[in-house]
């Protein structure tokens, strides 16, 4: 069974989804759950909640501040700090739900939110367990793996022209998220990126997704780093799903955060690129992060 929420996080109304186990009697463990850079909960979100859903979980699902069907200016902003507390916030909100066990509380990421898990994890200790999927865990470091040195400079110059402008009163620029032309400079480049964005766009109606996102979060990526914090998430245990053929948030750094886990934790390798979890290796990384859910909550 799905309902239509809506809760507060700090002023800004986020909105999504609440899943329960059909023909179930409550009260349930919850996963708490959001997508990655600039994606919406309909990019797969929702199959992965019926999913965990079938396997006896309550599931919230919304989307990130400024992003989708939530609130929060300006459009299309992503701030990686305020999306870490927005997920404390949707905890809070889960546990008040009367078919929810709130000692009983799970958060999955994927990609840039695999990131953010890993940072609520480690400070937040409701989270009784944590699934990571190919998360973006150093933001400096994924940049340089992306560009050469000369672009490195040319993407800093550009995130210092904005903000100077920003200092002037502008509203920060916007950059496309991905593009097929080969001459674009999106955020996010390739074509295996552009056309997996691209099916959900053309296949879901009324999907609140644009191909932008502001320079000023490009800025805040730099900053991103969760590895001084891995330590501290056990004892809450911790799945990591890893591709091995990952360019958009590299393997050798995620497994680098891997390592700076503390036990229980638990590491799974698909041979895929980025995309392969929520799309050929769907039912292996679903069926991987409900299983460790069951078993741990």
């Amino acid at each position: 069974m799905r309902r239509n929420i809506e809760f507060n996080a700090d002023g800004v109304t986020l909105r999504g989804w609440f899943y329960t186990p059909d023909g179930k009697p409550g009260p349930f463990p919850v996963v708490v759950m959001a997508h990655g850079f600039t994606a919406t909960k309909e990019m797969t979100l929702d199959r992965y909640a019926e999913v965990f859903a079938k396997g006896g979980l309550a599931v919230l699902v919304y989307d990130n501040r400024c992003l989708g069907d939530s609130d929060g200016t300006p459009r299309h902003d992503i701030d990686p700090v305020m999306q870490r507390r927005d997920y404390r916030c949707a905890i809070t909100f889960a546990q008040s739900q009367p078919e929810v066990d709130a000692k009983r509380v799970g958060i999955w990421g994927t990609s840039y939110t695999g990131g953010a898990v890993l940072g609520v994890a480690a400070y937040d200790k409701r989270v009784k367990a944590v699934v990571s999927q190919v998360p973006f865990v150093h933001g400096w470091k994924n940049i340089q793996q992306f560009l050469r040195l000369s672009d490195m400079q040319g993407f800093l110059d550009m995130i210092d022209a904005d903000r100077a402008r920003r200092m002037q009163g502008e509203p920060s620029q916007y950059l496309k998220v991905t593009s097929d032309d080969p001459n674009d400079t999106p955020a996010f480049p390739g074509m295996r990126t552009h056309n997996y964005f691209q099916t959900y766009v053309k296949s879901v109606p009324g999907i609140k997704w644009e191909n932008k996102v502001t320079i000023k979060s490009l800025e805040h990526l730099l900053e991103y780093d969760v590895m001084g914090c891995m330590s501290l998430i056990a004892p809450a245990p911790l799945l990591m799903i890893v591709s091995d053929k990952d360019s958009a948030t590299p393997t050798d750094l995620a497994l680098e955060a891997f390592q700076l886990a503390r036990e229980p934790k638990e590491l799974m390798v698909i041979r895929a690129d980025h995309y392969a979890s929520y799309l050929e290796d769907f039912d292996r990384t679903s069926a991987a992060a409900r299983d460790f859910f069951v078993k741990h909550l």
